[in-house]
């Protein structure tokens, strides 16, 4: 009998909706239950591509015995922590604190006013490792609860005083200047593998957004170190395991630091930020190297992520089916020297082993290779590399292919459409700007819908019941102001314009501080507050970056005001821990070079219009229209006139412009081109 998850849009939920746990989605009636019956909650978070979360939900929720313990016992509770990160970040921090570590499956007991009082991720079946089983921690909580209630309650009560207590200073002595940002860079530098490229040991996760920032801040001052950094981090990740060497598109991270072996789940979100950071690459040193792994994972995310609704799907799973029929993680994309043989015939084997370093003793798991680019097998037939990589690519299509998690975010897929305007744009693929403009008008028309606010996510083109964080409203503005730069299309400056609006209203508290729910959310046991970059750029940062193009825009001064007010916590974090603030650091680029303001007099998809957009200044802003209309599409255009007759540039920035431009040559050289 399916339980209460079966009602629900979310694919995580949805994979519990048959367990014999008596699941509830998180919701009030969940604990009015929990006060009814005078029980625990257990709260379980995960997500659709975790794992680990397959794993546990294989050995203990779809266990009768465990189940049935824990529907006497408990009301259990599941969330998804894509749709609600809100309630994620909350427990999570809380986990940490205690714990000292956090992950997923993430796994909270709570009273039933929401206080969490114990905490763990994944518990095993049977006790191993010093980790005590599943059962064992069930029964230990129970007896607590049954026995020590006082004691249970004086323990929630001290960590939510203690999560209370941990208010974000948010910095506010001004934005951060150039001694900042060159602090920063030293940071980086400190931590930075030169051997291997990226930031740190293992696990390496790839730097997308520290990137951008070492991008941004040698346009901005020339720093060589700093683009030898970026430049060397995306070739060694575009040759390394986390690359998949014939689909395109990148893995979530790489289990060692030389990007051999990943963790093979793709994400949207990783795949939108790299190709952006791909693209501006390319866009900087002309590398052919970085224009192809743009173009791939453009194409990736189009052919294996997009929705028939026009959206960006989440995720594809790590696992899938072996020949044996086994669940098992990288089982798509891995190869042995037999099934290359199999494939190709001996003489072309022998050449992709050498080619992708797939070697007889492997370098995964059971002599399987994950293929890369080892770069030491001298020059090669480009013509039979590509013939190889067809071949072993239409075989790979007939194997089992990994789950799909099919919801789409609001936020991740703003990332996508930035990444795929942009690439369109520059390497002329106008179906990728078409793909952006249709998943822009999916969040219109599905996630902002009648409410005029934004939700979260939705799954087969029906919104889901969750309200948009702050990462939804400042990555889906961003998406929509690159959009708005690409196509001249002023509407979709309109709609940044009024997520931002709903950014200064309801998430912005004093002194320019930002919240992730918004002032009327949800109250959870502590207002969500996170200014640090995870996998994509925090709330935070994304809602100050597209403050700051939209005032450039616009000439709003609550804007511009905001978006500085937000930057003070990157004068604070930006110097100590530059990895974890990479997105404020590169909107900071943007801030000390103006930004620049970029009218074009002319044509959309003009010389002047695509050499502005190629302009290498950090952050500059680009609006490109003709005729009498355009100044009603961008505020940037109005009383920007035609010299000669011809298609004009002007370029301003701090309330001074250069002389208006026909030429590209010279606009290019304005904007660093």
């Amino acid at each position: 009998m399916a339980n209460r998850l079966a009602q629900t849009t979310s694919p995580y939920l949805l994979q519990h909706a048959d367990n014999p746990v008596d699941w509830w989605p998180w919701s009030p009636e969940a604990f009015e239950e929990a006060r009814k019956r005078d029980v625990p909650v257990l709260l379980s978070v995960g997500y659709a591509s975790c794992h680990w979360c397959h794993v546990m939900a294989h050995e203990s929720f779809e266990d009768e015995t465990v189940a049935a313990y824990l529907n006497a016992h408990f009301v259990p509770v599941k969330v998804d922590r894509e749709e609600r990160p809100d309630v994620d970040a909350v427990y999570m921090e809380a986990v940490q604190a205690a714990t000292g570590h956090g992950g997923w499956p993430m796994t909270v007991f709570l009273t039933a006013d929401a206080e969490p009082f114990y905490f763990g991720t994944y518990f095993p079946p049977e006790a191993r490792h010093g980790s005590p089983s599943f059962q064992q921690v069930l029964e230990g909580v129970v007896a607590a609860w049954t026995d020590r209630r006082e004691e249970v309650a004086e323990v929630a009560g001290r960590i939510v005083a203690d999560l209370a207590g941990r208010s974000l200073v948010h910095g506010g002595d001004g934005v951060p200047g150039e001694q900042e940002t060159a602090q920063a860079l030293l940071g980086l530098t400190r931590e930075y593998d030169e051997q291997h490229g990226g930031f740190g040991g293992a696990p390496k996760f790839p730097p997308s957004m520290a990137v951008e920032f070492l991008l941004r801040h040698y346009a901005r001052t020339g720093s060589e170190g700093a683009l030898q950094m970026a430049a060397d981090t995306c070739s060694a990740m575009a040759r390394g395991g986390i690359y998949d060497q014939l689909g395109g598109g990148f893995a979530r991270y790489s289990v060692d630091r030389e990007w051999v072996v990943p963790h093979f789940e793709k994400m949207l979100y990783d795949n939108a930020l790299l190709c952006r950071v791909y693209a501006h690459l390319w866009r900087t040193t002309g590398s052919d190297e970085a224009r192809r792994i743009a173009l791939e994972t453009a194409d990736f995310m189009v052919r294996e992520l997009r929705t028939a609704e026009g959206g960006f799907a989440s995720a594809l799973d790590a696992d899938s089916e072996d020949a044996d029929g086994r669940h098992v993680e990288g089982a798509f994309y891995v190869w042995t020297p037999g099934q290359l043989r199999e494939v190709l015939g001996e003489d072309d084997a022998a050449f992709a082993a050498a080619y992708f370093g797939v070697t007889e003793e492997g370098t995964f798991e059971e002599g399987s290779s994950v293929l890369r680019l080892p770069g030491d097998v001298g020059p090669v037939d480009a013509a039979r590399v590509a013939d190889v990589r067809a071949r072993l690519l239409a075989a790979r299509e007939e194997r089992p292919r990994p789950g799909r998690d099919d919801k789409v975010v609001a936020a991740w897929n703003g990332l996508a459409i930035a990444a795929l305007a942009e690439t369109g744009a520059y390497f002329d693929r106008p179906d990728l700007v078409e793909r952006a403009t249709e998943a822009a008008d999916l969040l219109v028309r599905v996630h902002l819908g009648e409410v005029a606010r934004l939700t979260r996510t939705s799954k087969d083109g029906r919104a889901g019941d969750n309200a948009g964080v702050l990462e939804d409203y400042g990555d889906v503005a961003e998406g929509f102001l690159a959009l708005a730069a690409v196509t001249g299309e002023g509407a979709w400056l309109e709609f940044a314009g009024f997520l931002l609006d709903i950014v200064l209203e309801q998430f912005t508290g004093e002194g320019g501080q930002l919240y992730d729910t918004a002032h009327d959310a949800e109250q959870l046991i502590r207002r969500p507050q996170d200014p640090t970059d995870s996998a994509t750029p925090s709330g935070w940062t994304a809602a100050a970056g597209a403050l700051l193009s939209y005032a450039a825009y616009t000439g709003s001064e609550a804007h511009r005001t905001a978006a500085e007010g937000a930057l003070g916590v990157v004068k604070a974090l930006g110097p100590r821990v530059p990895r974890f603030v990479g997105w404020g650091l590169a909107v900071a680029e943007a801030l000390l070079d103006g930004p620049r303001e970029v009218a074009v007099a002319g044509p959309v998809g003009g010389e002047l219009h695509r050499t502005a957009l190629l302009g290498r200044a950090p952050g500059a802003v680009v609006a490109a229209g003709e005729g009498p209309g355009a100044g009603a599409e961008f505020p940037l255009l109005v009383d920007r006139p035609q010299v000669g007759g011809e298609p004009t540039a002007y370029v301003c920035r701090h309330f001074v412009c250069d002389a208006p431009t026909t030429d590209a040559g010279e606009l290019a050289a304005k904007l660093g081109g």
